[in-house]
């Protein structure tokens, strides 16, 4: 048990880590994940920026991607990490590729609830002459809003889950730390 206490400082500097991998990746993911969302929905048939090729582009990325694990896709994004953040392994890999997969789930989760707008508020909006960029801001987005907070709510425990697998990559927090792996032997012997 004394060796369990002397770990505790280690523990907690574990968790903080995983905060933040956790913390960064949902804020650039989350971000791209509602851009990506918002373009799939206002370009698809009928949309209020329908753009048939742009929201093929999207779909075919989007469906791509989207349904890859996510152990098989951190190992397949490394090259590309290499390029943009300057190495494959370690936290700045492991937010990249975390990023990179939760813009692709999330940009689904956003157009399904946008999807859940009553077409005769936006018409509404339409009639009254605003523009596409005033009806996505001021009527899509907070019509959506109870059911995307819902969504990103389900996308944190999905990233959380990813931050535990980026620990293959050498991502931090506590799926890596000496002290989970050193109360994991301890309660096993």
């Amino acid at each position: 048990m004394e060796s369990l206490l002397e770990l505790q400082p280690l523990f907690w500097q574990a968790v903080l880590e995983t905060l933040k991998i956790v913390s960064i990746s949902l804020a650039f993911g989350g971000l791209g994940g509602l851009l990506v969302g918002l373009a799939l929905y206002t370009t698809r048939a009928g949309g209020v920026l329908q753009q048939r090729a742009v929201n093929t582009v999207l779909n075919v990325l989007v469906n791509t991607f989207r349904p890859i694990p996510f152990i098989i896709f951190i190992a397949a994004v490394q090259p590309l990490a290499r390029e943009v953040v300057g190495t494959g392994i370690g936290d700045p890999a492991a937010i990249f590729a975390i990023s990179l997969a939760a813009t692709f789930g999330i940009s689904r989760l956003v157009e399904q609830n946008l999807v859940s707008v009553p077409e005769g508020v936006i018409e509404a909006a339409r009639s009254m002459g605003c523009s596409p960029l005033r009806i996505i801001f001021t009527v899509l987005i907070p019509e959506a809003l109870g059911p995307l907070i819902l969504g990103y709510t389900f996308a944190i425990v999905a990233v959380i889950d990813m931050s535990a697998v980026a620990g293959f990559i050498g991502g931090g927090g506590i799926e890596t730390s000496p002290s989970s792996m050193a109360i994991a032997s301890t309660t096993m012997s």
